[in-house]
């Protein structure tokens, strides 16, 4: 990824009638985001034992119970206060074992998750309400964040340096990981580090683009793009997120945290060399379920805008494939992700 930050990085001037249109967008969505809250059914909210220098983390999961032990202890250590999440009409128990945490407030969303912008309605209302004036964590059931430093320095130690620098915001690269063999031949049981498992990740083929409207880098590359689109890169999904931000009433992410408004929140990288830090998000999708699971979401068409699109990717998936290749590499930590340029220390 060095070729994203060779140059300094010359972000787009916004004119008054852009500003406006950016504006408008962005109130437009917040006004959908409101309109959704009644989908919303509260199960078990704890929200008064939130205080006030709390990092909250917020997301939607559906039918996550192999991943959820494990993400609650990460996002723990790193010092979550507390835990503010949808649950999508999951059949596997979810529900029932996030009620009974005691730094989890739950609701229950039975609608749809495509026509909610994908979560993000949803996260929004909750986000307005609870995440005003917090440092706010914003990732899925199988996305796990790290940045330089993180098993010595927390979540706390990390916004109190971004506060002091001026941040508002840590942008982060969704790293896959996989096993070596086929997806469902792996073992894996629910509270396991995912990283014993998935030990391999690309560590070239990625590539950037500055996004003019929204100021914000789209990364694609990686396993997705190599092994599911190998004629067609440019569909694979995108790989940069903006998890972290200090939020404001009048922020909204736009998709999904790919890129958010206003636009200063995705102006996440410059390429100086003493630039802000930035993270990655391991990400956990091809744990043994990965192939089951693709059947499920094909037939439900709830992750993608033109689902339709992307049969061949869930058929691919359900195929149990073997991600592995000749340059795949072990995954070793937080260092090594510097030392390839997948992170950026910075300044921090």
């Amino acid at each position: 990824m060095a070729q994203v930050r060779e140059q300094p990085m010359s972000y787009p001037h916004h004119g008054p009638i852009a500003r406006y249109k950016l504006r408008l967008h962005r109130k437009r969505l917040l006004l959908r985001a409101g309109l959704k809250r009644r989908e919303l059914e509260p199960l078990s909210r704890k929200t008064g034992s939130i205080k006030a220098k709390d990092v909250l983390l917020f997301a939607t999961v559906r039918n996550e119970m192999d991943r959820l032990p494990y993400f609650l202890a990460h996002y723990r250590r790193l010092g979550v206060g507390h835990f503010l999440i949808v649950e999508n009409s999951s059949t596997d128990g979810t529900d029932a074992y996030l009620a009974e945490q005691s730094d989890v407030s739950l609701w229950r969303a039975t609608d749809s998750y495509k026509a909610s912008r994908f979560g993000m309605d949803w996260l929004t209302c909750l986000l307005w309400r609870y995440g005003s004036g917090h440092w706010c964590v914003t990732v899925d059931a199988d996305e796990l964040l790290i940045y330089p430093d993180w098993e010595a320095r927390n979540l706390h130690v990390l916004t109190e340096w971004l506060d002091a620098n001026g941040m508002p915001a840590l942008g982060a690269l969704m790293l896959d990981l996989y096993p070596k063999g086929p997806v469902a031949a792996q073992k894996y049981q629910p509270g396991q580090d995912p990283t014993e498992v998935l030990g391999w990740f690309d560590a070239y083929g990625y590539w950037a683009q500055l996004q003019q409207k929204m100021s914000n880098l789209w990364l694609q590359g990686g396993v997705r793009a190599r092994h599911f689109f190998p004629s067609d890169p440019r569909r694979a999904p995108t790989l940069n997120k903006i998890p972290l931000v200090r939020w404001d009433r009048a922020y909204v992410y736009v998709n999904s945290t790919h890129n958010a408004l206003p636009p200063r929140l995705n102006r996440i990288y410059d390429g100086s060399p003493v630039d802000r830090p930035t993270g990655v998000l391991l990400h956990t999708k091809f744990l043994p379920d990965a192939a089951d699971r693709a059947a499920s979401e094909k037939a439900r068409g709830e992750h993608f805008a033109n689902a339709s699109l992307y049969d061949d990717y869930y058929d691919c998936l359900a195929k149990n494939p073997d991600l592995w290749c000749a340059t795949s590499e072990p995954y070793e930590g937080w260092e090594q992700l510097v030392r390839l340029r997948l992170m950026f220390r910075g300044a921090w």
